[in-house]
């Protein structure tokens, strides 16, 4: 049960930042939209650096002053990834609004960035059924509960577009829950076949993060200048960043 209650908490985290749709009455103000967007863009640039980039090196470190290259190699072929996806739904997404393929690539890059978070508590929670010394339950709840508290804003940052789009409120949300199904998944699965998984997990995390990097700079940060110059945008870069470095390094 506490191995169920383990992989289940990431879960969780998403789920509540998805409810958050549930108390926008109307649509979303124009400059609320703004802060958002910069929000997003801010919560997935630090996503990218101190949940995915740094730990992805962390687990190369074996390779000594090439630790860097799984990395970089994983977040090029999910930037190129990316570029390939946009490029194969684009003859369908040119008969619909620019929201609409916004909304489907900010879904798919935080889906991919929850596989490997999932990935990751699969990893320490199948340590600790191996009975390694060095990871204790108390541990791996840790980092269940600090995943799951960085998904909150990642929830929200699915829902509320959607519903700024024209879904409704319960599509809104169960897109941001399925965002995060991925999780207590690939958890389950990196459990059963850990021993094959972790050789590959920093390439899996690099390519999660450059993913999301494409989403940012193909169409969160042109969106929010493309509508004025407000501040909002790049209050809620600052924002979004600042709360995600301090979630991720206070809670490891």
């Amino acid at each position: 049960m506490n191995i169920v209650l383990g992989i289940l908490i990431p879960f969780i985290g998403t789920t509540l930042g998805a409810i958050i749709v549930y108390f926008f009455k109307n649509e979303i103000n124009h400059k609320f939209e703004q802060f958002l967007l910069g929000f997003a863009s801010g919560v997935m640039i630090a996503a990218s650096v101190w949940s995915l980039l740094l730990p992805a090196i962390d687990l190369a470190s074996n390779l000594g002053r090439l630790s860097f290259l799984p990395p970089a190699i994983g977040f090029l072929l999910g930037v190129f990834c990316l570029v390939f996806i946009h490029h194969l739904t684009d003859p369908y997404f040119q008969a619909k609004e620019g929201k609409e393929k916004k909304s489907f690539l900010l879904f798919l890059a935080v889906t991919l960035h929850n596989i490997p978070e999932g990935m990751a508590v699969g990893i320490v929670f199948a340590g600790f059924l191996a009975g390694n010394s060095t990871i204790t339950l108390a541990g791996c709840f840790t980092l269940a509960i600090g995943i799951a508290l960085q998904n909150i804003p990642e929830g929200a940052i699915i829902s509320l577009p959607l519903k700024q789009l024209g879904f409704s409120k319960t599509k809104s949300f169960l897109y941001g829950v399925i965002s995060g199904l991925v999780e207590p998944i690939g958890a389950l699965i990196t459990i059963c076949l850990t021993k094959f998984i972790s050789p590959l997990m920093p390439y899996l995390l690099a390519f999660a993060a450059g993913a999301m990097i494409y989403v940012v700079s193909e169409e969160l940060i042109p969106d929010i200048h493309d509508k004025n110059k407000s501040i909002l945008g790049i209050a809620g870069i600052a924002f979004g960043f600042t709360l995600m470095m301090i979630l991720d390094v206070a809670l490891g």
